[in-house]
């Protein structure tokens, strides 16, 4: 048994999210078929991070295990052949039986891409996130500054979340604006359900002038998700890049800047 790891990319929008589903419609489901046609057996694959429907990657890392002797470029150009356009392989590495996708990962980075523009995307559509309202930059960086660290994100997870801790450690969180294009850049050890979502949403708050940015930190030492913004569409979300430690031999694990 050889386990195999693989770095994919995929536009979220044409899919139910990563997971399988009993629909077949997900992430998962599409790879899982590809690989058991190059393999010759069913595969099951293990991925760094679950992402949910019309969200993105431009890097996701899974793991598989099979019997199956390839040379490396048949877990890419030949699995890519048997994939719809909207996911790829990006590379294959043999890697030792004690690596997993899901726990051997470090750290996992997400970037949020928001148009804040009076009239909606059209070209980008279900790529970016869209404000009509005018942001401000400034507060909108203060209070990214204080979720920072350490704590109980308990008021940024999905209600339907089955974490079974809501602490986790987000090494960096940066806002940039670039004319109409503000971009949400986060780094954790690994992320709640729809909490990168959650923390855009209510960045746009303080943004747009509803609250101040020391109402960010109120929201996180209240540990309360009813008091805090509604959940921000999955358009603009893009995972990535998932960091391991250099003993795996990965290949580079960040795939572009958007």
């Amino acid at each position: 048994m050889v386990r195999i790891a693989l770095g994919i990319e995929y536009d979220g929008s044409r899919f139910c999210g990563w997971q399988t589903q009993t629909a077949v419609c997900g992430v998962q489901d599409a790879l899982q078929r590809a690989l058991a046609v190059i393999a010759g057996h069913p595969v099951e694959v293990v991925a760094a991070g679950r992402t949910d429907a019309g969200v993105h990657a431009t890097l996701q890392v899974v793991h598989f295990d099979t019997v199956a002797q390839r040379p490396d470029s048949a877990w890419v150009r030949g699995v890519n052949s048997f994939l719809p356009d909207s996911v790829v392989v990006l590379w294959a590495q043999p890697v030792n039986a004690g690596f997993h996708a899901r726990f051997s990962a470090q750290t996992r980075s997400y970037r949020y891409l928001l148009l804040n523009h009076p009239v909606r995307p059209a070209i980008a559509a279900g790529r970016i996130g869209w404000f009509h309202a005018p942001l401000a930059l400034a507060p909108m960086q203060a209070a990214a500054q204080l979720l920072v660290g350490t704590h109980d994100f308990s008021a940024f997870r999905a209600a339907e979340c089955q974490a079974k801790s809501p602490i986790r450690t987000l090494h960096s969180l940066s806002v940039k604006q670039t004319g109409h294009r503000f971009s949400f850049d986060l780094s954790a050890n690994a992320f709640l359900h729809h909490m990168v979502r959650n923390i855009v949403g209510a960045l746009v708050y303080v943004g747009k002038g509803k609250y101040s940015p020391e109402w960010v930190g109120e929201l996180l030492a209240q540990r309360d998700r009813s008091r805090a913004a509604p959940t921000f569409a999955a358009d603009g979300l893009y995972l990535n890049a998932v960091r391991y430690a250099p003993e795996w031999g990965l290949p580079d694990t960040q795939r572009i800047d958007l």
